[in-house]
């Protein structure tokens, strides 16, 4: 297999969601803005085969993709920042590696050779990794490590992305380390020893990184990224800080101020102009910053508590106040609640997401009847689609209309189950 693609890895240290997803997203928006062809991958070490049966609280929503693959929301802000369409494939979990190996052990492709985490193990993510470059041709191409360096289950990822590096050469992967940065309110300081023992962390698996992403609430000053640069062993012009923004949308600007465009293209050798075309993307983070009109919409859905649970719907309405000049109010109603209907009056439009099971079906259809019965805009996805049909089957004559996941036995099945 001749596989030309350059490869940039993203790992993360000190704590979990700590931006990985976003840093890898915004790297991949500024090399597309050089007009390099860019595609993405998200390694999840978890044993379960995808993200389909993960428990939203948990993990955040289930993304979809085009072959009907359903896997790290990650995947979404990829596909956001990138303006690509990824296979199911861009998401490799420690599941899906495993079931590939014994898969092979079992029709005796290894020869009868004991099956080890090196090279079998090892040697399959490798493969993954590199099938996907060379189906997308992308010259390009992220691999987000999900976790933080030092987690057990991410170790036999971060051994193949070892050696990955070191097969491909160095002027063809690199290694971007995510850290966390804290200001002390009492001491009235940056503490930079999280980052350095987190960079000592990933040197000690194999891997000294190229660059350092240091995530922090406020801005570093020069100091800082110098001593950070002195003891990480970085070039101070790879020491990159993204504070707190007041959009994701802003990182990628963020970043390229910081010269991440041209120290990687310089890093890499990748043949790009000299300046990026961000002016698009500029236009799109100005007008996400509208405040006026203001749009009301209400979401009805069951697991509310956690935002991530709905984070494309949420970026989907953003989106869309963006392209329309308005700024759209979010509202999240908890389906399940014994809630005033008479307080949907004041949203300019429901949408009621997916969900599984029947808890909160209830305070969905409702919802749906009453925004029919006083012309309120609503928008059913999935589940809240079989909502739509119930509700509007039972305003037409059919008081027992009901889904037959809810209820085998209904006796007016609208929805029913394929055997």
């Amino acid at each position: 297999m001749i596989n030309l693609s350059k490869y940039i890895v993203v790992t993360g240290g000190v704590v979990s969601s700590i931006g990985k997803g976003i840093t890898s997203a915004s790297i991949g928006r500024i090399l597309r803005s050089y007009g390099v062809n860019v595609t993405a991958i998200k390694i999840d070490p978890y044993l379960n085969w995808d993200s389909g049966t993960l428990n939203p609280y948990q993990h955040g929503e289930v993304y979809v993709t085009d072959d009907g693959m359903e896997c790290d929301l990650d995947l979404g802000h990829y596909e956001r920042f990138l303006d690509v369409s990824l296979s199911g494939k861009a998401n490799i979990t420690t599941g899906k590696v495993y079931s590939a190996v014994i898969e092979k052990e079992r029709k005796g492709d290894y020869l009868g050779s004991c099956v080890q985490i090196i090279p079998h193990i090892t040697d399959e993510i490798k493969l993954m990794i590199r099938d996907i470059a060379d189906k997308t041709k992308a010259e390009v191409v992220m691999v987000e490590v999900g976790g933080t360096v030092g987690d057990i289950e991410s170790q036999p990822f971060i051994e193949a992305l070892r050696q990955l590096k070191h097969e491909e050469g160095n002027d063809n992967c690199m290694f971007v380390h995510v850290t966390y940065v804290p200001y002390l309110k009492a001491a009235k300081e940056f503490k930079t020893k999280p980052t350095q023992h987190s960079t000592k962390e990933l040197r000690g698996l194999g891997i000294n990184p190229d660059m350092i992403v240091c995530r922090s609430e406020l801005l570093l000053d020069s100091k800082l990224k110098q001593k950070i640069a002195h003891f990480c062993d970085v070039p101070f012009e790879a020491v990159i800080n993204t504070p707190d923004a007041h959009s994701i949308y802003e990182v990628p600007l963020t970043m390229y101020s910081e010269n991440v465009g041209s120290y990687i293209i310089n890093r890499l050798g990748i043949d790009a102009p000299s300046k990026a075309d961000l002016y698009d993307w500029s236009q799109i983070v100005e007008d996400l910053k509208i405040d006026s009109p203001k749009v009301k919409i209400g979401v009805i859905g069951k697991y509310i508590e956690l935002e991530d649970a709905y984070i494309s719907i949420r970026e989907a309405l953003k989106h869309a106040g963006a392209d329309n000049k308005v700024e759209v109010d979010i509202d999240w109603i908890k389906a399940d609640n014994d809630y005033n209907l008479d307080l949907l009056s004041q949203y300019h439009g429901l949408l009621i997401p997916g969900g599984f099971g029947e808890r909160g079906i209830s305070g969905k259809i409702d919802a749906v009847k009453y925004a029919i019965e006083n012309r309120i805009p609503v928008f059913g996805i999935c589940l809240g689609l079989h909502a739509m049909a119930i509700a509007i089957a039972q305003l037409n004559g059919h008081p027992d209309a009901n889904s037959a996941e809810f209820d085998a036995d209904c006796a007016c099945p609208v929805i029913d189950m394929m055997e």
